[in-house]
This record gives C-alpha cells, sequence and structure tokens, in this order.
C-alpha cells in the first residue's frame, strides 16, 4: 500500500510541475508579446496624416509608399515596424518606443549588427540592428534585456528604438546586414 501512495504522490507531484512549467512558459510568452505599457505613441501632426492615408479598418496595416520587395518598415508618426517579405506580405508588425533622435525619412540598409551592448542610456540591450545615423548619433532597433521601455533624457541625443525582446528577436532574424530600411512620416 505504501509503495502504491508513494507512486501516486510523485505522479501528482509531477503533473502539478509541468502544469505549473506550461503556465509559466504561456505567461512569459504573453508578457513578451504584450506592448510596452510604457509605450507612448506621438500626437504630431504626422501621426494624423499617416492615420487618415490608411485603412481604417486596419490599423497595422502598411504605410503607403513604403516601398517593395523584403523590407523593415519604421512609421515615425505612429511608432510602428513592419517586417516585410519579398512578396509583401507582412511577417509581423509592432509598436516600438523612439529615440531622441529619428532618422530622415528614407531608404536605408542595415549597416550593422550586435547580439548584446550597453545602451546609450546604461541599460544592457540586445538583438541591436543599426541603419542609420543623425548628426552623429548611431540610430538602429534594441531591446532591453531587462524587457523595460526606452525612457531617454530628451537632453540626451539617443538613437535606440526599443523593441519588446520577442519583437528583437523577430527582427534580429529578419534584418540581417543589407536588408532595405525604410523610414517614413
Amino acid at each position: 500500500m505504501t509503495a502504491v501512495t508513494g507512486n501516486s504522490s510523485a505522479i501528482v507531484t509531477g503533473l502539478t510541475a509541468t502544469a505549473l512549467l506550461a503556465v509559466g512558459v504561456l505567461g512569459y510568452q504573453a508578457s513578451a508579446n504584450a506592448p510596452a505599457a510604457a509605450h507612448t505613441a506621438r500626437t504630431d501632426t504626422a501621426r494624423t496624416a499617416l492615420q487618415a492615408d490608411r485603412d481604417k479598418d486596419s490599423p497595422g496595416a502598411l504605410p503607403k509608399g513604403s516601398g517593395q520587395g523584403s523590407r523593415v518598415v519604421y512609421a515615425l508618426g505612429v511608432d510602428r515596424v513592419w517586417l516585410v517579405e519579398e512578396d509583401g506580405r507582412i511577417r509581423r508588425t509592432f509598436p516600438v518606443d523612439p529615440s531622441t533622435v529619428d532618422p530622415e525619412p528614407g531608404t536605408y540598409r542595415v549597416t550593422s549588427r550586435s547580439k548584446s551592448t550597453m545602451g546609450s542610456d546604461g541599460i544592457p540591450v540586445e538583438h541591436v540592428v543599426r541603419f542609420a545615423s543623425n548628426d552623429g548619433t548611431a540610430i538602429g532597433f534594441s531591446a532591453a534585456v531587462d524587457g523595460s521601455a526606452a525612457a531617454p533624457d530628451p537632453e540626451l541625443p539617443t538613437g535606440g528604438i526599443r523593441e519588446t525582446r520577442a519583437d528583437g528577436e523577430a527582427m534580429w532574424r529578419f534584418a540581417v546586414i543589407g536588408r532595405k530600411v525604410v523610414v517614413v512620416r
């Protein structure tokens, strides 16, 4: 009788541990894919113009005039990124937290990448994808290792456009050296 009770306890313990692990993994995936709570969209004229130029039923619709082929599209007015396949299908779209220095609208190429480094705000970042510079400030996408949203000092020139860690991983896999990056208002 003791052996049966011992085995039953081990089975129940194993099932409980498995269930807790599954809940933990699902909770992490949900939080990693949720927009950053501190994300704030700009409310300037460019945002209004861009939204008026989009399909009202599809707020995540790719901006018009954002190019052709495989590319990363970054819309300054709504602080949103699209990863676009060669055939025009959207692989992924997500909000980002802007830096204090914006790239000028135009077409760029990914020039360098770093798996991990220290952000200009002193926070460790990963999946850094650089594509432009403005007044000597390098500009690129990155994700804070601690998952925090960007809160750059407006007095300091920073070029890190922050993504969630999950979005940063997707960007890292997609935006290889030479990949086209189109910046629109």
